[in-house]
């Protein structure tokens, strides 16, 4: 038995994780240390929350919290996906706490003992608009050697190049769009430099990594170290342990990466055992693995293995850091605001079962090369692979042999069938071992592929009544090819696996049963138990929603329901609910504010607007409106637009009024604001805005323009037409969208 340490990358808890998080990184994980669990390998996987830097501070203040409610928050919420995803860590931890504070305090003071952390003067990006100094991913713009746009100030994704303050070209701050000042401040920096060679040797033996980790480690060395500043100038975070440095905290990219040391100690304490995380990273034999996404690769081939050849205290070196490339949609980097539906791990649940999902992530994950997901791709290999190939083949067998049998008829012993499973086991083995981790679940799908022709030949329906004993040694073959593909399926699909188990009359678990119970013979006369589908075909993403109108449609709501087939216009903009979190002046245009608005994406939108001479500064910051998301992005006077916001414009009837449209309750920013129908999120143009007739009436006696006003409604209400038809628009669960004032002329157009 081998002790095997799953580290895996720290989702940032400043939202909630998606599938890219799942498909780069924790989905992988769990996939492997299933798999050592399953050949006897004693294992200890850890991870959490990464809670520290300025991005929480930023967002903590806009939700009205502290940094640790809103961190805190956050790790429930992603630990609670996690654990619904079927994932299972020894320790999902977070970085604020006493534990990892002790930790990392540790090594720092040990390194600076050492001669590896001294202090000196960094140069940083400061914004004089927002007043504080910026981290690295707070500023952008052009990567000095391969001319790349929004590139981050610490490093190019495109080309990997990686900058000091002052290296990019035409910098500027993504909060406010203010151009940064290069400031000095003082703080510690890790000896970087000192470890080159050493890791030079280090990555020589390192044949086995995949080659973008090398290669990209490779690149980082050839090009030399830089001594690297390991403190900011921020108060959220891990204490420096030193007198009189209480305004700087040890910056989150030093202390996040020592994460899988603290989560290993605080779980040794957890159990009772403070010492036992000793056994793991204190032993040469041990070997550590790092499930990360390809743009942590130097933090986890180069600093981490630094601090710890630095630190000097028997600490294992990384084994192997399988880095997967990135799961895309449209030809960008998965996330929130490229994709047509929700993909946040609690929304995807709700369509989908948790191993349907880690089932189209095995077979498409992004390993070796980035991939590219779409909803009517994942349907598809759910429905025609997990269904119809693997679900229908143990449904078959399953059912067949208990309607005729009751119990597993004794066997035959067939040798091809024998030969099959060993042979894909053999290849299953060599796969997983080395992470090779899609190949290992498209190795099992041809054994059940193969398993269904063995069984469409065999076609028992018709031994069964000409010879039941021989149909008996054939099912029992067929059940063997189950029972294989079910102990293979299980760090896959584990809860779907231990269902078939159950099934076929197993009792305990399949990890205790271990991988090599693929290839034992079946107990004749092991009571069968009666099988219930545990795959189920789904329904393509827009037959969903045409369903999901319907059930809107015939149920009760707060607000009026939209007549199905109508507003068709409409329902081509994608309409969500924002705050105002910058307010900035166009460069070159007077009468242009350039906004950052929080639409509940991973970054604020930009915004340009001419509102300027309407609304004072302080009458925007802050402020909650509505945003027209899907528009095609704009440029105004060279400044990029991305959105548009919604107006009331009495002009057309006679007043001077424009008024910004607002929800009339405190709803999540990124709220939906479309009457609770579906809307597309496919880019629109102005044009397509301009079809829809949107007006703002006042209540008065129970009505708004001339119609009976829905329960809740405010003093003004915007209403959508089509045609005779109309419905109040809002998020279709009561929140109505209303305006500041009562001076406007009733029944004035919105713009």
């Amino acid at each position: 038995m081998s002790k095997v340490v799953v580290n895996v990358a720290w989702p940032y808890a400043n939202g909630t994780i998606h599938l890219g998080h799942l498909a780069g990184s924790l989905l992988p994980a769990d996939i492997f240390s299933r798999y050592n669990r399953l050949i006897g390998n004693e294992v200890l996987m850890v991870g959490g929350s990464d809670q520290h830097g300025t991005p929480i501070t930023v967002s903590a203040e806009k939700a009205g919290m502290t940094p640790e409610e809103y961190a805190d928050k956050y790790h429930l919420i992603n630990k609670k996906a996690i654990e619904d995803m079927g994932i299972e860590y020894s320790l999902f931890n977070k970085t604020h706490c006493p534990t990892h504070f002790e930790v990392t305090q540790y090594l720092f003071t040990l390194l600076k003992d050492k001669g590896y952390i001294y202090t000196g003067q960094t140069y940083q990006y400061y914004c004089p608009q927002c007043s504080r100094f910026l981290p690295d991913r707070y500023v952008e713009g052009v990567c000095p050697k391969c001319g790349a746009e929004k590139t981050r100030s610490d490093q190019c994704d495109a080309c990997g190049t990686t900058f000091e303050p002052g290296d990019l070209l035409k910098p500027y701050c993504t909060l406010c769009g203010a151009t940064p000042q290069i400031r000095a401040s003082e703080h510690f920096f890790l000896r970087l430099s000192a470890f080159r060679e050493p890791l030079m040797q280090y990555l020589d033996t390192k044949d086995y990594w995949r080659s973008n980790v090398k290669a990209f480690t490779q690149n980082w060395l050839e090009g030399g170290l830089n001594d690297r500043a390991i403190t900011r100038d921020m108060s959220w975070g891990v204490p420096i342990p030193v007198e009189g440095w209480d305004d700087k905290v040890i910056y989150v990219w030093f202390e996040a990466v020592i994460g899988y040391l603290s989560s290993s100690v605080e779980y040794s304490r957890m159990i009772g055992k403070p010492d036992y995380w000793e056994a793991f990273w204190k032993d040469p034999e041990a070997r550590h693995y790092y499930f990360i996404g390809k743009d942590n690769i130097p933090f986890h081939s180069i600093i981490w293995p630094a601090i710890l050849m630095g630190a000097g205290d028997g600490l294992d070196l990384p084994y192997d850091i399988p880095a997967n490339e990135y799961l895309m949609i449209s030809g960008g980097k998965l996330s929130k605001s490229r994709s047509k539906g929700p993909i946040d791990i609690p929304s995807v649940l709700t369509r989908y079962d948790a191993d349907a999902i880690r089932f189209y992530l095995s077979v498409n994950m992004p390993d070796t090369h980035d991939t590219e997901f779409t909803w009517d791709d994942l349907d598809t290999k759910i429905n025609n692979d997990l269904v119809a190939t693997l679900g229908n083949y143990y449904h078959r067998c399953l059912s067949f042999t208990r309607k005729n049998f009751g119990s597993i008829p004794a066997g035959g012993d067939d040798p091809e069938v024998e030969a099959e499973i060993a042979r894909t086991l053999e290849e299953y083995r060599s796969l997983l071992s080395v992470c090779d981790l899609k190949r290992g679940i498209k190795a099992a799908l041809e054994l059940a592929r193969y398993g269904n022709r063995f069984f469409d030949a065999v076609k028992p329906w018709a031994l069964v009544k000409e010879d039941k004993e021989a149909c008996g040694r054939k099912m029992n073959s067929a059940l063997r090819i189950a029972k294989a593909l079910c102990v293979m399926m299980w760090p896959y699909m584990p809860k779907s696996s231990e269902s078939i188990w159950r099934y076929m009359g197993y009792t305990g678990s399949l990890e205790e049963a271990g991988l090599d119970e693929a290839l034992k013979p079946l107990p004749a006369g092991q009571e069968l138990l009666e099988p219930v589908p545990v795959y189920r075909k789904v329904e393509p993403v827009k037959e969903q929603e045409e369903t999901k109108e319907c059930k809107q449609k015939e149920q009760p709501k707060a607000q009026e329901a939209a007549p199905a087939g109508l507003f068709a216009d409409f329902r081509r903009m994608d309409i969500r609910v924002g705050t105002v979190v910058e307010v900035g002046d166009h460069p070159d245009a007077e009468k242009l504010y350039v906004l950052k608005v929080n639409l509940g994406e991973e970054e604020p939108r930009q915004i340009v607007t001419n509102l300027k001479s309407i609304y004072p500064r302080e009458q925007m910051e802050n402020r909650r409106l509505l945003v027209i998301s899907n528009l095609k992005p704009a440029k105004f006077r060279g400044v990029k637009s991305d959105g548009m916001l919604m107006a009331l414009d009495d002009e057309d009837l006679g007043g001077n009024a424009v008024l910004l449209l607002k929800p009339s309750s405190d709803v999540p920013d990124g709220t939906q604001i479309n009457c609770g129908l579906e809307a597309s999120s496919s880019r629109i143009e102005v044009k397509h805005c301009e079809k829809v007739t949107i007006k703002v009436g006042k209540l008065q006696g129970g009505k708004v323009l001339g119609a009976d006003a829905p329960e809740g409604c405010p003093a003004a209400a915007a209403f959508v037409y089509d045609g005779d038809q109309r419905v109040p628009m809002g998020d279709g669960k009561g929140c109505y969208i209303t305006v500041d004032s009562l001076d406007f002329t009733d029944g004035a157009a919105v713009r």
